[in-house]
């Protein structure tokens, strides 16, 4: 029986080690996402952060700020969601699909 959970140990420690490994890896990824054609755009990093954002000149408009938020919501959203998913997707190769809460 000793040996068993001495088994269960060790391979709770190799994921642990694998899912690190892969926390990393995602920290250097990124991923982008456009609203309004492209006129604003949003980087995000594998871990869920703003790297960048983009608004061209032509989208400015003073009389019209309420639509940009909008478009600046919208792609930075659309950027966030695509980030969780590809967290998902390479934990899920970790976990083999296991949902462990706290993990992401």
């Amino acid at each position: 029986m000793a040996k068993g959970i001495g088994n269960i140990m060790k391979q709770a420690q190799q994921m642990q080690q694998r899912i690190a490994r892969v926390q990393q890896e995602l920290e250097q990824r990124e991923v982008e996402a456009a609203a309004g054609g492209g006129m604003v755009t949003a980087v995000v990093s594998g871990k869920m952060q703003l790297i960048s954002l983009n608004i061209e000149k032509d989208v400015v408009d003073p009389e019209d700020v309420e639509m940009l938020q909008d478009l600046i919501s919208a792609a930075v959203n659309e950027a966030l969601k695509k980030s969780q998913e590809m967290m998902q997707q390479e934990m899920g190769k970790v976990t083999g699909g296991m949902n462990l809460p706290g993990l992401f």
